[in-house]
């Protein structure tokens, strides 16, 4: 019933269904909060429990934590992966279960670090899910120089960034880096089921890689890649795509219109969260 939005429609806000709010709530659990919950929600099969992640950080706005990074790589011919863990099959609790992990500087990297919002059901984040790993272009209406230089469906270049250290588009300042939406292990999926990325090319992530391990690891020619999916209400932010953002002094960040949410890219930050209970796969 309309008395039940929360925003009433004169507004223009976004609005939303109650059911919702439950999965931005488990989103928001911390460490001591997850700590208490564990033996509830961790069965004897397993692959519950704290998880921790890289993501950029959320400096504002009701998101309850960070959007997951996504690890880079860059084939031979220049184009850019998603890194995915390759699955194997271990014996857990004599049970058979299909499971994805890497280690990457320290760090246990899985598709455990994309539980928010539903996404731990897409095709895309199972395991044994045959996909590509390629980034490729999505329409969007945020970034004129997508739209003209590449087409839908395209697998993204490293040449296509090759102006990224004076970028702008008159959002913020120029120069910051450059931007593009992107998917993500979304090949013949229903679109409810595409997972959508952020990627930046930037100076500030090159020096970043100079300076950190984890960013060396993860980044590679000064791009860098996240999970676009606001953690509060899983709407789609944008780096430099909302000139709006300048009211809430977001022009340089990534903001989220519907709640006024941002964050950082270039502030990439370690949490714990809450992970959901293995199932046959993970």
């Amino acid at each position: 019933m309309a008395g039940d939005d929360k925003y009433p429609e004169s507004t223009g806000r976004r609005r939303f269904v109650k059911g919702v709010v439950g999965s931005a709530t488990l989103a928001g659990v911390g460490t001591a909060g997850a700590a208490g919950l564990k033996s509830a929600t961790a069965p004897g099969s397993g692959g519950g429990g704290i998880t921790t992640f890289k993501g950029v950080k959320n400096t504002g706005g009701p998101a309850p934590r960070g959007m997951p990074q996504i690890p880079i790589e860059i084939d031979e011919e220049g184009y850019l992966k998603g890194m995915f863990p390759e699955a194997e099959e271990k014996m857990i609790n004599n049970k058979p279960v299909t499971v994805a992990e890497k280690e990457i500087a320290g760090l246990t990297y899985s598709p455990k670090w994309f539980q928010y919002c539903g996404v731990q059901t897409y095709k895309g984040v199972r395991p044994e899910a045959d996909m590509d790993n390629y980034f490729r272009y999505k329409d969007s209406d945020k970034y004129d120089w997508q739209n003209e230089e590449a087409e839908s469906g395209d697998k993204v270049h490293v040449d296509d960034f090759s102006d990224y250290e004076e970028w702008g588009n008159g959002i913020g300042e120029s120069g910051l880096g450059k931007p593009a939406m992107v998917t993500w292990r979304s090949q013949d999926v229903p679109s409810s089921q595409t997972l959508t990325v952020q990627v930046i090319r930037s100076k500030n992530v090159e020096k970043m890689a100079e300076e950190d391990d984890w960013m060396k690891a993860s980044t590679q020619k000064g791009f860098m890649a996240f999970l676009n999916k606001c953690t509060h209400f899983c709407c789609v932010p944008a780096y430099k795509g909302l000139a709006g953002a300048a009211k809430f002094n977001a022009e340089d960040a990534s903001y989220c219109p519907c709640h006024q949410s941002t964050y950082d890219p270039y502030t990439i930050v370690e949490k714990d969260f809450l992970a959901l209970p293995r199932t046959e796969s993970e």
